[in-house]
């Protein structure tokens, strides 16, 4: 069936044509108004609206990587229904490579925001009413804090059955049950009645060629699977469930040595990692708890105590 004429941000999109729109977040003192790209994929034939999102967090740039290459292969060119990329969405934190919003805010702890409100919260504001509600679903590219670093996952609430379905044709090398947090992106999407998957993988501030492949490859699982494009649905192994999982934090301050891969299985009492002082008097070694996959580790060379240092399921 032909489609009709896309309108986002005011514009309408013919059937057929591509078109790059400008989300205007604000104007600095300097009197330059400072916009992020929406890039519009609009098929000839009615389908649905999948929106890729990345750089919620402006220094998490293996989510802009993939969605950089997603649209670099053509990926985001749908037979059918509307693909929409976002691929820098905190604009101000990807120029100077920071997490917050120039108002020191979490920008994916503001949402659903507020017309008067602080910066980020009319950011919030303007992507909540003006992009949102054309969209039928979402993948929001994040990845581990500071150097904390993620093995490839899809977190999901473990009531949010539609969700996990998606997260299984995903098919990442993990899926972790994570409750929706207030004010989030995922939660406000979800009290809006569509179907987002949050992507974890890697750190801030890197390109990592396996995450970004992880990323890519499975979106065009999703895509496929909604028929948006062609092809077939690339399967490796039923991914991890994670249903319950806990930190592991450092008992001493010092050197962190690593000795085991991220996403391994761990048994009980096994030798995952070591914390030394820099003078060469003490060495603790870090031992697993119980049996469990690691999914996160926390790759800082020095750490104090207290410091979360691995994220292990409890349920394996």
């Amino acid at each position: 069936m032909p489609s009709n004429p896309f309108k986002l941000l005011g514009k309408e999109i013919p059937k057929g044509k591509s078109t790059v729109l400008d989300l205007e977040v604000a104007k600095l003192h300097t009197r330059t108004t400072v916009k992020v790209p929406v890039i519009i994929e609009h098929s000839n034939e009615e389908g649905p609206v999948v929106l890729l999102l990345a750089g919620v967090h402006g220094d998490e740039t293996n989510g802009v990587g993939i969605v950089r290459e997603i649209i670099s292969q053509k990926i985001n060119k749908p037979k059918k229904g509307t693909i929409i990329c976002i691929p820098v969405f905190n604009i101000f934190g990807y120029l100077v490579q920071t997490r917050e919003f120039p108002d020191g805010r979490d920008l994916n702890r503001v949402f659903p925001g507020t017309l008067n409100g602080s910066l980020a919260s009319q950011f919030a504001y303007q992507f909540t009413k003006e992009i949102a509600p054309f969209v039928d679903y979402v993948i929001d590219f994040h990845t581990g804090g500071g150097d904390r670093d993620n093995i490839a996952q899809i977190r999901c609430a473990i009531e949010d059955k539609k969700g996990l379905e998606l997260a299984k044709v995903f098919n990442p090398p993990m899926i972790v049950f994570s409750n929706n947090i207030s004010k989030s992106i995922r939660y406000t999407l979800n009290k809006m009645d569509k179907t987002i998957l949050l992507f974890e993988g890697g750190k801030t501030k890197e390109l990592n060629p396996t995450i970004i492949n992880e990323g890519v490859n499975g979106t065009k699982n999703v895509l496929i699977h909604l028929g948006l494009i062609d092809g077939e649905i690339t399967v490796r192994e039923k991914p991890v469930l994670i249903e319950k999982s806990k930190w592991l934090r450092a008992s001493h301050s010092g050197m962190f040595k690593i000795m085991v891969n991220n996403g391994s299985f761990v048994k009980k009492k096994e030798l995952i990692g070591v914390i030394q002082d820099p003078f060469g008097e003490f060495k603790k070694k870090v031992h697993a708890p119980f049996n469990g996959y690691i999914f996160c580790i926390n790759k800082t060379p020095i750490v104090n105590k207290g410091d979360a240092l691995f994220h292990i399921s409890i349920d394996a």
